[in-house]
């Protein structure tokens, strides 16, 4: 379970730090968010991988998830345009990630019988 909240918080501080770099075009002041927050991001993902969750999967949803969030922050925040093209792509990349994660739990699910039929 702590893995899964870190990396929700690299997750919210990626799109937080991403949608303060928009903010400081105008404001510079936020910079400092951007720094904070892309450092907290990254900072967060290596405990992820610290905690054993594997690469693929880590990077994947914390990628996928960072762009369909931000995709939904810039609408509300800035009134960037989010299509029913832009939620299709969001759903697909969304489900890739999932495919992802299944196929990473069905790997170690048959590591772990491999490894009970060996010992």
């Amino acid at each position: 379970m702590r893995k899964w909240l870190l990396l929700l918080a690299a997750i919210l501080l990626e799109a937080t730090a991403t949608i303060s770099l928009r903010g400081a075009l105008d404001h510079p002041a936020l910079y400092s968010l951007v720094a904070v927050g892309y450092l907290g991001s990254f900072a967060a993902l290596s405990l992820v991988l610290r905690a054993g969750m594997a690469l693929g999967v880590a990077y994947g949803i914390w990628g996928a998830s960072g762009v369909a969030l931000t995709a939904v922050l810039a609408a509300v925040v800035f009134g960037d345009p989010l299509t029913a093209l832009m939620g299709v792509g969001i759903v697909l990349v969304t489900a890739g990630v999932l495919c992802v994660e299944l196929g990473s739990q069905a790997a170690r699910a048959r590591q772990t019988l491999t490894e009970g039929v060996k010992a």
